[in-house]
């Protein structure tokens, strides 16, 4: 997975079709982002640069409630990515 800005829009459209909104803002988050699950938000810090926004939306994703049937196929296979990622971390 490359950190570029293509791959970051990738993850935000997994995101996206899983009805979940992203949004950038200020704050003080402990661990670089927030998420609010009761309104499916997830908010990162804005001052993140692009490779901390890809590793905070891959740390992120797995711990959402994302139905698979509900992405397309590029989204899928992006979301599968990210799932294999977490599991080599691990």
């Amino acid at each position: 997975m490359k950190y570029n800005q293509a791959t970051l829009n990738k993850i935000e459209q997994v995101l996206e079709e899983a009805s979940y909104i992203v949004r950038y803002e200020r704050g003080t988050f402990q661990s670089g982002y927030c998420i609010l699950e009761e309104k499916k938000v997830v908010v990162l810090n804005k001052f993140l640069q692009i490779e901390g926004r890809i590793n905070t939306l891959v740390d992120i994703i797995p711990q959402l409630s994302i139905d698979p049937t509900q992405l397309s196929a590029e989204a899928l296979k992006t979301y599968k990515e990210v799932l294999e990622k977490v599991q080599l971390k691990s």
